[in-house]
């Protein structure tokens, strides 16, 4: 299997506080059948994100771990100002494995009211948006009719493993069965931060998901298409979208 969401580096940002728990992150990760992991530290106003740090501590850990498990580079890219003038004129700095797609991750607290213009720029500039973990935003778990338009326009989207498995809460597992059921549904990921509350782990979500939905679903998500994208080919496997039911009006106070 291929993770192309990890944060996996020490001491970058919330993720590995240390060499050692970035070691015994990757001997998890190695153990639960995963070959490949794409590093992906925060680029946000809280943390530095410096591509050469980046490549220096890939290359430490790789080198400490050998060769059982490849670390790739990516990164959890925010949606600021700074790094959306960045990305245009640097897109490698930011995308996985310096192809062309983007993990992108939004606030919890607000959707930027222009984002409709935002993707359609990335987009008509050859990069491929992977929108990560919408199951888990407050917001746009209570729309998914606006990551379906999104879809439609070109994007991708990620869903984290533990979500499947209610790691998250039961609206974020609802909202991920959801968008899986309406063909939403490109990618599955771990989002690790360390190796107790957020593991390197995919093995269990992709039995899940072969049990509801079949074992070409789930090998699709959790490594065939991750292969892909960090080898920037085109996706193997595509999901056909499925219109969402409607909603009932007491359904927002579940």
């Amino acid at each position: 299997m291929v993770d192309i969401h990890c944060h996996i580096l020490p001491a970058l940002d919330d993720g590995a506080e240390d060499e050692s728990v970035a070691r015994e992150m990757a001997a998890l990760a190695s153990a639960d059948g995963i070959t490949h992991i794409v590093a992906t530290p925060h680029s946000n106003y809280r943390y530095q994100f410096d591509p050469e740090v980046n490549q220096r501590k890939q290359e430490e850990l790789q080198t400490v771990i050998g060769n059982s498990l490849i670390i790739l580079l990516g990164c959890d890219f925010h949606l600021s100002y700074e790094n959306l003038e960045d990305v245009r004129k640097n897109p490698s700095r930011y995308t996985i494995n310096g192809h062309q797609y983007l993990l992108v991750e939004f606030a919890d607290i607000s959707i930027p009211p222009n984002m409709d213009q935002i993707f359609f720029d990335l987009l008509a500039r050859k990069l491929v948006p992977i929108i990560t973990h919408p199951e888990r935003n407050p917001i746009l778990s209570q729309k998914p009719e606006q990551i379906g338009k999104w879809v439609e326009a070109g994007c991708l989207v990620q869903v984290t493993a533990g979500s499947f498995l209610g790691r998250f809460g039961k609206r974020a597992e609802r909202s991920a069965k959801q968008l899986l059921r309406q063909g939403m549904v490109h990618f599955i990921a771990t989002d690790a931060h360390n190796t107790t509350s957020r593991p390197p782990l995919l093995s269990d979500a992709r039995r899940a998901i072969a049990a509801e939905h079949g074992e070409e679903t789930a090998q699709a998500l959790a490594e065939l298409n991750p292969r892909a994208a960090v080898e920037g080919k085109p996706l193997p496997w595509q999901p056909q979208p499925q219109p969402a039911a409607p909603r009932r009006w007491f359904s927002f106070h579940r």
